[in-house]
This record gives C-alpha cells, sequence and structure tokens, in this order.
C-alpha cells in the first residue's frame, strides 16, 4: 500500500499530538519512509526523540534547516514527497496556510509542495463550527487541498462535539486513497461479502465458515482505486471499509432482496458473500427441546443471487466466486457458463492456508473463453488488487 512512499507528517500544537505517534507507527509498518515536521508549539505536547526514533529520520522544525549543506529545507522535503499530512492540524495552521502565511518551517513546506496535502483537523467544537474555520477550511478545498473531518466525542475541554482528530486507521486509508492511482473512478462496484445465516430457532442457525475479509479487501481497494462502492454485507465482525456504503443483512433472503432492490445502479457487481444454499423449510418460534436422541430438519434450497442476477445483469460485469475442493477449475467453469457470470473467482478450500479465516488467498480466474490465470499466495488486499486488474481488463 505504502512500501516506499515519502509521507510528509506536519504535527502542530494540539493535544491530538500523541495520536500522531500511533499514526506514524502504523505508516512505518506499512513501510513509508517518514519525515516529521513539527511546529515549536507542538514540542509542548511531545518531545521531537519520540519521533525521530520512530521515524528513523531527523525531525525538523527549524524554518533555515539546510540539507545536505545546500538544499533548503522546506523546498527539498517538499520536492521529494509523495503527501504531507497534517496531523492534528489546529485552528491556528489552518488559517496561515488559507492566507497565505509562511512564518515557519511547516507552513513554508506546504506552500512549496505539489503534492497532495491532507488536513486532519482537531480543535474545540465551537472553534471547529466557527465561521472563520469553516470559511479557511472550504478556501482550501477550492485550492484543491484535502481534509478529513473530525469526528464527535469528548474532548480535552471536557465538552461532547465534533471536534477529536479523525481515528488513525481513517487517516492511513485517507492517505492510501490519495496516493493510488485512480484507475477506477467513476466506476460504482455492488459488492457482497460474508456468510449468510439462516435460523432454526431463536437460539440456532445454519451458517458458514466466511469471515467477510474477502470481499471487505475488494471494497477496500476498488475505494482506494476511485470507485464508488456499496457492500452488502452478511453478519461479520470486520469494520465497514472507509467510504464504503454498506448495508446489513443476516439470511440469503434478505441479500437477495438487497442485492436486486440496487444492482441497477451499478457497473459491476462481485459476489463474493458465501450464500447459504440451504435454509430451513420451517422456522421454531419457540427453542427446541432436546427430548429425543436424534433431530431431523427438513431444508429448502435458497435461491440462487448469482444465477438470478446472469439472467438480467443487462450489459453490468458480473463476477462470481466459486469455492471448490475438487476439481475447481472444471467445477467453476461449469458454474460461470451454468450463471452468465464474466469472470469467476475459484477459491480451493482444501488449502487450510487461505480462504474464510484466513488473512491471505489464492485462486484462479476463469473467463468467459476458458482461460484461466493463477493469483498466488498473498495477502487479500493484494489479491483484491489482482482481481480488480481482471475486471479492469473486461470492462
Amino acid at each position: 500500500m505504502l512500501k516506499n512512499k515519502e509521507i510528509l507528517l506536519g504535527i502542530t500544537g494540539g493535544i491530538a499530538a500523541y495520536k500522531s505517534v500511533l499514526l506514524l507507527r502504523k505508516l512505518t509498518k506499512a513501510k513509508a519512509n517518514v519525515n516529521v515536521i513539527m511546529t515549536e508549539h507542538a514540542k509542548q505536547f511531545v518531545g521531537p526523540l519520540t519521533f525521530q526514533t520512530l521515524s528513523g529520520n531527523p525531525v525538523t522544525s527549524d524554518l533555515f534547516t539546510l540539507f545536505r549543506s545546500s538544499e533548503i529545507g522546506h523546498v527539498a522535503l517538499a520536492d521529494k514527497a509523495d503527501l504531507l499530512v497534517i496531523a492534528p492540524a489546529t485552528a491556528n495552521i489552518i488559517g496561515k496556510i488559507a492566507n497565505g502565511i509562511g512564518d515557519d518551517f511547516l507552513t513554508t513546506m506546504v506552500m512549496a509542495t505539489t503534492v497532495p496535502v491532507l488536513f486532519a483537523p482537531s480543535m474545540n467544537v465551537h472553534m471547529y463550527h466557527s465561521p472563520i474555520v469553516q470559511s479557511n477550511i472550504e478556501k482550501l478545498k477550492s485550492f484543491g487541498y484535502f481534509f478529513i473531518d473530525p469526528i464527535e466525542g469528548e474532548l480535552a475541554c471536557k465538552v461532547d462535539g465534533k471536534g477529536r482528530m479523525a481515528e488513525v486507521d481513517d487517516i492511513l486509508e485517507e492517505i492510501a486513497i490519495l496516493i493510488h492511482q485512480k484507475d477506477l473512478k467513476n466506476k460504482k462496484i455492488l459488492i457482497t461479502a460474508g456468510p449468510t445465516l439462516e435460523d432454526i430457532d431463536p437460539v440456532r442457525f445454519i451458517s458458514n465458515n466466511s469471515s467477510g475479509k474477502m470481499g471487505y479487501a475488494l471494497a477496500r481497494m476498488a475505494i482506494r482505486r476511485g470507485a464508488e462502492v456499496m457492500l452488502i454485507s452478511g453478519p461479520s465482525n470486520l469494520d465497514i471499509p472507509y467510504k464504503a456504503k454498506a448495508i446489513k443483512v443476516r439470511t440469503a433472503d434478505e441479500m437477495s432482496e438487497a442485492v436486486m432492490k440496487h444492482y441497477t445502479n451499478y457497473d459491476i457487481i462481485i459476489k463474493s458473500a458465501a450464500v447459504a444454499d440451504f435454509k430451513t423449510k420451517s422456522y421454531s418460534q419457540h427453542k427446541i427441546k432436546k427430548i429425543t436422541d436424534n433431530l431431523t430438519i427438513e431444508l429448502t434450497k435458497n435461491q440462487d443471487i448469482l444465477k438470478n442476477l446472469g439472467s438480467c445483469k443487462g450489459d453490468r460485469l458480473l463476477v462470481g466466486f466459486a469455492a471448490e475442493s475438487e476439481n475447481f477449475i472444471d467445477n467453476a467453469l461449469g458454474k460461470l457458463r451454468e450463471k452468465g457470470v464474466d469472470l469467476m473467482v475459484v477459491n480451493d478450500i482444501s488449502n487450510k492456508k487461505i480462504g474464510f479465516q484466513s488473512d491471505y488467498n489464492e485462486c484462479h480466474l476463469i473467463f468467459k473463453d476458458g482461460s484461466t490465470r493463477h493469483i498466488p499466495f498473498m495477502d487479500k488486499d493484494r489479491v483484491a488488487d489482482d482481481i480488480l486488474d481482471a475486471i479492469k481488463s473486461l470492462i
């Protein structure tokens, strides 16, 4: 995601500066090279040594710093960066930059850079909503600067309201979105993910081992590539990907209803959910008692959402997923042709290192002409990127 990217992290004088330590840690863990710039006020909250230790680079704050004896510091750093993020961004720094004031290293570097600049505001709720601050924010947005809105919660001044700096993981994802190529811009993608649950009685249900990780990775990577994404998800412990529209469902019927209601608004449909094939023929309103040693439950087939889509998708691109334990290429090719799918992604569920609960996957792509492509073992974000590459080639 951010490997070998040059990130500039600007830190200003707000209590949320302590969160910037965690942001820096996550950026370096993602293999980005980070240079930290602190204002003099920022040093009152967290010491430069902390950021220097974690980044492995000197922390800069002096406007007159020279790099390699002759390069002007704020220009040299601005020239080599891929992105500049200011977190926290106080009302003061926002106001100065909005009005062209460059009186320290950070503000002059913003003036000198041509890369995306992301502000993560953090301040008192009344300051944030003041007309002056809002006017400065809108002014900067009109110039092409980016903002990630603060969130609501208890502030350092003991007041509840909107002003807390955005969560670190959301800032990290916003950085990834800004840096990533936008080759799916203006595309609208509907993705299904996770399992479905079919109730037997008030405490029991039929389901499968799907975690939703593959579908959520597809949503996350599609958003990074510029797509508008709706995620229709069965029960999952995962957080909804940043900036994804989401509908939560429980049963196959609920998933079908949501998909059929919304699919006409989308260009690409990716059916990665592991929909239960069967449901109980009759639901017991009361808990079934253990009155005998044996229990027979009659099952009936759920509707085939993928096949239904294949018959009415029009010129939309339809991608299906198949979980197979044997003859997976032949079985998946048969499903592709039977269900009117444009691309089938096949998982070998006999391999315990990949699939349902794993953070890693390995799969085969089956195309309508019978050709195949192997995606090797790697983390699901990278697998998702390869699947999206294949989808892009079919658009």
